[in-house]
C-alpha cells in the first residue's frame, strides 16, 4: 500500500523466444507418400468430441466453437509461463511404414509434429497464420515401432493458437491394450489441506487418474499430483489408475494419508467473526486522506493494521514504528492515548496488528543477522503497543527469487528463507493466538500461474510469484491472505484468459485461483494448493483516490455473490462456492473516511 498514489507496480515481463533451430529432416522428412488405401488413424482429430483422446499440458487445451476450420469444434491451446500448451495423443502404428501428418492451424508460432517414430522425429511450424493454414509433414516408423505420439503446440509467452482437422494417414497398427496397474503410490508431503502423491511410471500410459476414496480427484499427465481442498486432521485414501487410448488400468493399491491439524483460523484470529472487515490505518504518516485517531475508528473494522513499521535501511531488518509527528498530523493523539484506544478495540473483540513494509518500506532479510534483528525489533513493537500480531506487506523489491530457485515448496533464496524463519520464530514466541496476515500484490501471487522467478532461461522479472513460497510455508500459521486486487496489470486466470482490475470479474478470477490452487508457471508437478476460504479476504481500494482499480459497491457485491453463492458470476466459471470466504480488506480506513465510509457501510449492509 502507498503513502501517496503511485503508478501501478507491473513491470513488463519479456519472455525470450529462443530461435527454433529446425533441421531439414525436422521440417520435411524424406519424400514418402502414404498409400491411397491407407486411412486416417488419428482419433478425434476434428475435436468434435471435445478433448477425447487428447492430453494437454497444464490444462492448456480447450475446445471452442469459433473459429473452426471444419465441423463444430477446434482446439484452442493457451501457452502460460513455462508451458507451451502442447496437446498430444499416442497412436498405434505399424513398424517400417510411411505416415503423413497434417493439420489446419491458426495463430502465431504453431507447431505440428510426431515423436517416438523410431527413425527421425519430425515437426513443422508456422510463424504466423492469421487465417487457417495447413501444416504437413511425413515420416517412416522404425522396424520396432508400434506407437508414435502426434502433437501440436504453441510457443512460450505467445497468445492462444488453434488447430483443427488433424489427420495421420497410414496403416493402422495392432489394437492397443490398457496399461498396467501403477505401483509405488506414496504420499510425499502433507499439509492441513493437501496431500502430494507420486508413483512409478507405467509403460504405455499417456496419463493417470487420481482417486480420493471412490471419487475421481484429478487427471494428470505425469507421475505426481497434489490433491487440494482437504479438511485438517482428516484421514484420506488415494488410488491411481493409468490410462491410454485403449482405456484405464485397474486401480492401484490404496495409500492413506492424514492431513495435519490446523489452528482453525490459520494460527490465530479464531475468534474473528465469520465475515471480517480488514482495514489499514495511516498511523505513522499523513496523506491526502487525513489522519484518523485510533479511538475514532468505527466498530465496523474487525482487523486494524497499523501502517507502517519500516526498516532503518533496506537490509538491516531493524523495524521501527512511531506515531505521525504533530507537525504532519496536528490531530495526532499521544502515545498513551493511542495505546489506551488499542486496548479498548481489543476489549471489543477487534484485532490490531503492526503492518511491515508498504510501498516505501523495502525489507530484504538477506542475512541471518538481519533475520534475527527483524524478530527482535518487531517483537519490541508488538510488546510496546500490546498488539495481536503481524501483517506482512512486502512490496517493490523486498522479495525476489535467485536464479535456479524454481520450486516454491523448497525455496533457497535467502530473503525468502529468512523471512519464513523469522515469522515462524515470532509465531512460536507468541503462541496460538498470534494473528498473521499478508497483503501481497497480484504480481507476487497470481502471476505465478504463468511466471515464477526469472524462469528456466532467465530474462523474466525475478519477483514474479515470489510470495508463493512464503504463503505456502506458513499456510498453517496464516490467519488471512488479502491480495491487493488493485494497482495491477491484467492477470491470467484459471480460464487462461486475462482479467483486468476494476470490476467483479477481476476479483472473482483472482480469488478463485487462491481457493482452487494452480500449477506454478504451468508445471503440473508443482501445484500451489488451495487455501481455506476462511483464510482469504479480497483486497480493494476504498475510494478512487486510494489506488488504481477502485471497484464500485455494486461490483463488489457481484463478486461476493459469485464466490459465496455462485450467482452474478458473469462469463467466468468458478471452481467452487465458498460461503465461508472471510471477507474484505481495504486500503484504507482513512480513505474510507474521506469517501464518507462508503466501503465499510456497503460491507455492513451486505453481511448484515
Amino acid at each position: 500500500m502507498e503513502r501517496t498514489r503511485r503508478p501501478a507496480l507491473y513491470p513488463r515481463l519479456v519472455a525470450a523466444l529462443a530461435a527454433a533451430v529446425l533441421t531439414a529432416g525436422g521440417l520435411v522428412a524424406a519424400a514418402q507418400t502414404a498409400r491411397a488405401a491407407d486411412a486416417d488413424i488419428a482419433r478425434n482429430g476434428g475435436f468434435e468430441s471435445g478433448l477425447t483422446g487428447w492430453s494437454c499440458t497444464a490444462g492448456s487445451g480447450s475446445v471452442v466453437t469459433t473459429p473452426v476450420h471444419g465441423g463444430s469444434g477446434a482446439l484452442k491451446g493457451t501457452p502460460a509461463g513455462n508451458d507451451n500448451a502442447k496437446c498430444s495423443q499416442t497412436v498405434t502404428v505399424k513398424p517400417d511404414s510411411a505416415y503423413t501428418l497434417s493439420s489446419w492451424v491458426r495463430g502465431d508460432y504453431v507447431y505440428l509434429g510426431a515423436s517416438g517414430t523410431g527413425t527421425t522425429d519430425v515437426s513443422t511450424w508456422t510463424q504466423s497464420a492469421p487465417d487457417w493454414q495447413r501444416l504437413t509433414t511425413s515420416f517412416r516408423t522404425g522396424p520396432g515401432t508400434t506407437s508414435v505420439t502426434v502433437y501440436t503446440h504453441g510457443w512460450y509467452g505467445t497468445p492462444a493458437y488453434y488447430a483443427d482437422d488433424l489427420t495421420l494417414v497410414g496403416p493402422g497398427g495392432a489394437s492397443e491394450q490398457p496399461p498396467a496397474v501403477p505401483t509405488g503410490l506414496k504420499a510425499d508431503s502433507v499439509t492441513s489441506t493437501s496431500v502430494a502423491l507420486s508413483w512409478a511410471p507405467v509403460a504405455g500410459a499417456t496419463g493417470y487418474t487420481v482417486y480420493r476414496g471412490a471419487a475421481k480427484a484429478l487427471d494428470v499427465s505425469g507421475t505426481s499430483a497434489t490433491v487440494t481442498g482437504l479438511s485438517p486432521a482428516t484421514a484420506y485414501s488415494f488410488q491411481v489408475a493409468a490410462t491410454n487410448a485403449a482405456g484405464a488400468s485397474a486401480l492401484s493399491p490404496a495409500v492413506t494419508a492424514t492431513t495435519s491439524a490446523s489452528g482453525g483460523g490459520g494460527g490465530g484470529g479464531t475468534d474473528l467473526p465469520a465475515h471480517a472487515l480488514v482495514g489499514y490505518l495511516h498511523s505513522s504518516f499523513a496523506n491526502g486522506s487525513g489522519y484518523t485517531r485510533m479511538a475514532d475508528v468505527p466498530a465496523s473494522w474487525d482487523v486494524i493494521n497499523l501502517a507502517f513499521g519500516e526498516p532503518t535501511s533496506v537490509t538491516s531488518g531493524d523495524i521501527r514504528f512511531s506515531l505521525c509527528p504533530a507537525a504532519e498530523c496536528p490531530n495526532v493523539e499521544s502515545a498513551a492515548e493511542f495505546k489506551a484506544a488499542i486496548k479498548a478495540k481489543q476489549a471489543a473483540g477487534k484485532k490490531v496488528l503492526i503492518s511491515i513494509g508498504g510501498a516505501n518500506g523495502q525489507v530484504q532479510l538477506a542475512t541471518t543477522a538481519a533475520r534475527d534483528t527483524f524478530v527482535s525489533s518487531v517483537s519490541k513493537i508488538i510488546d510496546e503497543y500490546g498488539l495481536d500480531g503481524l501483517d506482512i506487506d512486502f512490496e517493490g523489491h523486498s522479495l525476489s527469487l535467485n536464479t535456479g530457485d524454481t520450486d516454491f515448496r523448497n525455496p533457497t533464496t535467502p530473503v525468502v528463507v529468512n523471512l519464513i524463519s523469522a515469522i515462524k520464530t515470532l509465531k512460536a514466541k507468541y503462541g496460538a493466538d498470534f494473528v498473521l496476515t499478508m497483503a501481497p500484490e497480484t504480481f507476487f501471487v497470481q502471476l505465478g500461474y504463468q511466471y515464477y522467478g526469472s524462469g528456466p532461461w532467465g530474462g523474466q522479472d525475478p519477483r514474479a510469484g515470489s510470495y508463493l513460497p512464503v504463503i505456502h510455508a506458513l499456510r498453517d500459521d496464516l490467519t488471512l491472505l488479502h491480495v491487493q486486487d488493485y494497482n495491477s496489470g491484467p492477470i491470467m486466470g484459471l480460464d487462461n484468459q486475462y482479467h483486468s482490475m476494476g470490476g467483479a470479474d477481476f476479483h472473482i478470477a483472482m480469488t478463485d485461483m487462491l481457493l482452487t490452487g494452480f500449477p506454478v508457471a504451468g508445471d503440473t508437478t508443482k501445484v500451489f494448493p488451495a487455501l481455506r476460504p476462511d483464510q482469504v479476504a479480497i483486497g480493494l481500494p476504498a475510494s478512487t483516490q486510494a489506488g488504481n482499480g477502485h471497484t464500485s459497491p455494486a461490483e463488489v457485491n457481484k463478486a461476493l455473490n459469485c464466490l459465496t453463492k455462485k450467482t452474478d458470476c458473469g462469463s467466468y466459471q468458478t471452481h467452487g462456492t465458498w460461503p465461508a470466504l472471510r471477507g474484505l480488506m481495504t486500503w484504507s480506513i482513512n480513505w474510507d473516511r474521506f469517501n464518507q465510509w462508503e466501503f465499510s457501510r456497503n460491507f455492513d449492509a451486505y453481511f448484515g
